[in-house]
C-alpha cells in the first residue's frame, strides 16, 4: 500500500521538523561528519539532519540511538523519545553517502545516510516500529545485500561495508545529470 518503495527493504527516513533545529542533544558530530555535512550546508541545517536521522529511526524503528537522561516532557515529534529517559547522542553518527531521486519519480528525495555503531543504542532488541514500515529486522550486511532492494539501498549498504575496511574514503554523491547516473566522491 505503500506509494514509494513498497514491498522493498529500505532505511528509515524523512523530512527536518522545525524541532529538529531545537531539540536537545549529547555529544557533537565527529569531526569528519561535520565537515562533510557542512560543505553542503550550514552548521545549524546539519545539526539538525542529523537529529532528524535518529528522530525518524526511533519513529519507524524503536531504536534509540542515544544516551539515558531523565524523562522530560516536551511537545512535537521529539516527545516519545524523551518520554522514553533518552537524549539523542550526535557523535555516534557517521555520514556516509548522498543521493538524489532521479527526476521522473512518484516521490523526489535529497537523502543523506547514516551509520552507527549498534553498541550507541540504548537496546538494540527493543523493535518496535510505528508502523511505517512493515518488517523491521537485524540482518548481516552480506545477507542483506542478497534481499530484493532498491538499487540505492544496495549502494549505500556497500558503501558502508567499505566504511569499514577504508573509513576515511571519499563521501559519494548519487544522482542523475544529463540523463545519466553519476557518483562523484568528495572529501
Amino acid at each position: 500500500g505503500h506509494v514509494f518503495m513498497a514491498s522493498k527493504w529500505v532505511f528509515p527516513g524523512g523530512r527536518i521538523d522545525p524541532s529538529d533545529f531545537r531539540a536537545h542533544a549529547i555529544g557533537s558530530l565527529n569531526h569528519d561528519t561535520a565537515r562533510r555535512l557542512e560543505m553542503e550546508m550550514p552548521h545549524r541545517r546539519a545539526r539538525a539532519l542529523a537529529l532528524t536521522a535518529i528522530r525518524e529511526t526511533f519513529e519507524e524503528t524503536g531504536l534509540i540511538l542515544g544516551k539515558p537522561a531523565a524523562a522530560i516532557s516536551v511537545a512535537g515529534p521529539w516527545r516519545e523519545y524523551r518520554q522514553a529517559g533518552a537524549i539523542p547522542d550526535l557523535s555516534a553518527l557517521t555520514y556516509v553517502a548522498r543521493a538524489i531521486t532521479p527526476p521522473g519519480r512518484t516521490r523526489r528525495f535529497d537523502a543523506r545516510f547514516f551509520t552507527a555503531p549498534v553498541e550507541a543504542l540504548l537496546d538494540p532488541d527493543n523493535i518496535e516500529g510505528s508502523g511505517e514500515l512493515d518488517e523491521i529486522a537485524w540482518l548481516p550486511i552480506e545477507e542483506a545485500m542478497k534481499l530484493d532492494l532498491p538499487s540505492i539501498t544496495r549502494f549505500v549498504l556497500g558503501e558502508a561495508l567499505e566504511r569499514r575496511q577504508s573509513p576515511n574514503r571519499p563521501l559519494p554523491f548519487v544522482r542523475m545529470l544529463y540523463g545519466q547516473h553519476r557518483i562523484e566522491h568528495r572529501d
